[in-house]
Formats: C-alpha cells, structure tokens, sequence
C-alpha cells in the first residue's frame, strides 16, 4: 500500500493500512480535530483521473451518508488533497 503511517491526508493522520480493492485502498486514521479514529479511503490514480468514475464515487458517499443503519459506517468528510509522488 502506498501511504505510510504518521502521513497526513488533509486533517487526517494515517496509522496503518486496511485493505485495497478495484477502488482504491483504505486506511485507519486518527481526525485529531474530534479525536476518533477513522477509516479512509482513498481512490486510485486510474480513478483518479476519470471525471466520470470520480462523479459516481462523490454520488455514492453522498447515498451513504444520507443511510442510518447500525449495519452501515456513517461517512462525515468527502475532499480531494494532491498528494506529491516521489
């Protein structure tokens, strides 16, 4: 996985990697603005650059996050960062 632990992305300090899939990977993390721990996760560059796959990502995080279900994670941020490669 390709962010280390102790990066940020934005407000968010990473901790350690969760998983990745067709998307993208996603991430533990600390939101040190509430003091919680967070999950991330973060599209891939391919995704990354398709205005269309980006739209359907940003449509559903906002489906999400208009659920309420025990069984489903709430989503409180949706954001871009740039984040320079070495």
């Amino acid at each position: 996985m390709g962010i280390a632990a102790g990066e940020k992305i934005g407000p968010y300090e990473v901790i350690s990697p969760l998983g990745a899939g067709g998307m993208g990977e996603v991430y533990r993390a600390r939101d040190g603005r509430l003091g919680r721990q967070v999950a991330i996760k973060v599209v891939s560059r391919t995704l990354a650059k398709d205005p269309d796959r980006l739209r359907r990502f940003a449509l559903e995080a906002r489906t999400v996050a208009a659920l309420n279900h025990p069984n489903i994670l709430g989503i409180h941020d949706i954001g871009t960062t740039v984040r320079r490669i070495s």
